[in-house]
């Protein structure tokens, strides 16, 4: 005579196989961490990111303080960088954050942080998402950095 099933335990059973399907339904983006992605800084910034960014939604990501918006992603962020010495890029205020705005691969732009610790850079798509309205709305979430007393004004100007 064969033993009753217990409900739970084929429901249990059957948990892994729901998840599955359910992670199957979207991919995470590749990304790679930053060396200091396990900074408590990055993870009060993390915390406050927003859902979308100029109408991209928020994507899973399988890398520690990362982000991505979009599909394809359209925005890359990683939280964690080493903060930038002196540099010849063009320094401007977004979002109350100073950011270094790298455009030599237009119209992907390459923005770091400036006069922040650990400092965080994003990668966008200027095709197809507004630089100054993504970072204007990242700066919420990025200006949880400490400020290390650098800033675009200390900057000499050419």
């Amino acid at each position: 005579m064969s033993r009753p099933r217990s409900p739970r335990l084929a429901a249990v059973a059957l948990l892994p196989v729901g998840l599955l399907g359910i992670a199957g339904c979207s991919q995470a983006v590749a990304m790679t961490p930053a060396s200091g992605s396990n900074d408590p800084a990055c993870a009060e910034v993390m915390v406050r990111l927003p859902a979308t960014l100029d109408g991209q939604d928020r994507r899973w990501t399988d890398a520690q303080a990362t982000a991505a918006w979009g599909a394809p992603a359209t925005v890359l962020m990683t939280c964690g960088l080493d903060a930038p010495g002196p540099s010849d890029l063009p320094c401007d205020t977004a979002g109350g954050v100073d950011w270094l705005i790298d455009d030599t691969d237009a119209p992907n732009y390459r923005v770091t942080t400036f006069g922040r610790t650990p400092a965080v850079q994003v990668y966008l798509n200027a095709d197809e998402v507004s630089s100054r309205t993504v970072l204007d709305a990242l700066g919420v979430a990025v200006q949880q950095l400490p400020e290390d007393g650098h800033s675009c004004s200390e900057r000499p100007t050419s």
